[in-house]
């Protein structure tokens, strides 16, 4: 399991809350712009490629790929992925730490410590694995929002704090709680760390398209990424 202390590690691999790293990765998040086409996942397993998806009220915009523009209810949107692939993509391995509950207190210096190990134990995970995930999707971030959407500490999209009855995403204990949900709802659907994080990250129906950890370099890191964070040693980037 992670150590308590993690230094000499660097802060990717052990959620050292380093103010310059996490001010990057804040900065790398407020600055998004599309670059890239993307796929649109939607909640009923349809995947659509656009040129682009952003959140419009109550409303997700995708820019067709073709031209034109369809306009959806945004809770019909699973999860929006860049549609990038990567090259020569090696399998993403099973690590050995376990990812169910297990009674680890987090250390201090762990932003949102009490709340992320009360969710965690409520969804039966690893406290330092719901950790790392908040890690990789907001650097801690309550009140962070992607452009497709995805908001608070574990970016849920509009569909998924629906389904978790989550009243308030910006509320850290009210969106951990949906964010750890979710992840246990993956977790069961895929019995596989490696394909429930595909999923939180591209969607459910992207991991039953590929049959396994989806080729989209996004994802792909996103999974190696938090994996490293929560079992050191496992995989690096």
């Amino acid at each position: 399991m992670p150590p308590a202390d993690c230094s000499p590690a660097p802060p990717p691999r052990c959620l050292r809350p380093a103010r310059t790293a996490l001010l990057a990765v804040a900065i790398v998040l407020a600055a998004a712009v599309p670059a890239a086409a993307k796929i649109a996942v939607f909640t009923d397993g349809r995947i659509l490629k656009v040129e682009d998806a952003y959140l419009d009220g109550d409303r997700i915009v995708l820019d067709l790929a073709e031209g034109g523009r369809l306009v959806v209810p945004a809770v019909r949107i699973d999860r929006v992925v860049a549609d990038e692939v990567e090259e020569r993509p090696q399998p993403v391995e099973a690590v050995p730490c376990v990812a169910a509950w297990t009674d680890e207190p987090l250390p201090d210096w762990v932003p949102f410590r009490d709340p992320i190990h009360a969710a965690a134990k409520a969804a039966n995970l690893n406290p330092w694995l719901l950790a790392a995930l908040v890690q990789a999707e907001s650097a801690f971030d309550p009140h962070a929002v992607s452009r497709a959407g995805a908001m608070g500490l574990t970016q849920l999209m509009p569909a998924a704090a629906v389904d978790h009855r989550v009243e308030d995403v910006f509320d850290p204990e009210d969106n951990l709680r949906g964010g750890a949900s979710h992840l246990r709802l993956m977790l069961d659907r895929f019995s596989s760390l490696p394909l429930a994080l595909a999923a939180y990250n591209a969607g459910a129906a992207t991991v039953e398209r590929y049959d396994g950890v989806p080729p989209y370099r996004e994802t792909r890191s996103y999974v190696r990424r938090i994996l490293s964070a929560f079992c050191p040693g496992t995989h690096s980037e």
